[in-house]
């Protein structure tokens, strides 16, 4: 097993999926360019995340659906692995799934999440909850894992996850600045707590009514953290070495 270089793109909303494609693929170039393996986005990082439920409604998609292959030509194009989160339809018609899949740098849809705890009431209005614990999938040698934004605060839900063998789990998030905790004490926590790295891709910037904290993070089984954004956009980029005693 080789080291493993992340990219998490802390980035404000855009306003359509077309320029947020855009954007990702101008960014995974600049994330390969850095040495990275694997792009974190955030939580819902294609459509926005405060977006209302019928937008909600209107952009879902199956988990393979155009969104997938866009961002798998994305990745192909620039040999980089990238998780991002969408919303995902809901096969009997109810409320799309607020979810997060990782494709390989070959195109292949390797992992994939269904967010299971859902915050506030605006999630709520949006969302079904997703009721399948996550699972782990192994990509270039390395135990990964995929929660979304509130589902890291759980401990059990990290628990349950870190006993599958896990080496590092990577975290889409839309956290705002009134939680700035979440970032900078419970990220590590979880990291020291199950011996794992966990990589915590937040937004920054604002939509309606909500300011959103950035901090990014990336912290190692120990509890130290190997990498923290500011407020601003930008890439955080960090080299998870292997081998690292849990």
């Amino acid at each position: 097993m080789k080291a493993l270089t992340l990219a998490l793109w802390q980035t404000p909303y855009f306003p359509t999926v077309a320029e947020a494609l855009q954007r990702l693929d101008e960014t995974a170039a600049q994330a390969r360019a850095q040495g990275a393996d694997l792009l974190v986005c955030p939580e819902m990082g294609l459509t926005g995340y405060a977006i209302g439920p019928e937008r909600a409604a209107a952009l879902a998609e199956p988990a393979d659906g155009p969104l997938a292959r866009a961002v798998a030509r994305i990745a192909r194009s620039h040999r980089i692995a990238i998780a991002y989160g969408y919303p995902e339809q809901h096969p009997d018609g109810g409320r799309p799934f607020n979810a997060t899949q990782c494709i390989a740098a070959n195109g292949h849809r390797i992992g994939h999440h269904r967010k299971t705890h859902l915050f506030g009431d605006m999630d709520r209005a949006q969302f079904s909850v997703g009721v399948v614990p996550s699972r782990p999938f192994t990509w270039r040698g390395w135990r990964l894992g995929l929660l979304i934004c509130y589902d890291v605060e759980f401990p059990d839900t990290v628990r349950a996850l870190a006993q599958h063998g896990l080496d590092a789990l990577l975290v889409p998030t839309a956290n705002m600045r009134e939680f700035d905790e979440v970032p900078l004490q419970m990220v590590p926590d979880r990291a020291r707590d199950n011996g794992i790295f966990v990589a915590y891709a937040n937004a920054c910037g604002r939509e309606p009514g909500l300011r959103y904290g950035g901090l990014s993070t990336v912290a190692a089984p120990d509890g130290g953290c190997l990498a923290r954004a500011g407020r601003s956009a930008g890439l955080l980029i960090a080299t998870l070495p292997p081998g690292v005693q849990k």
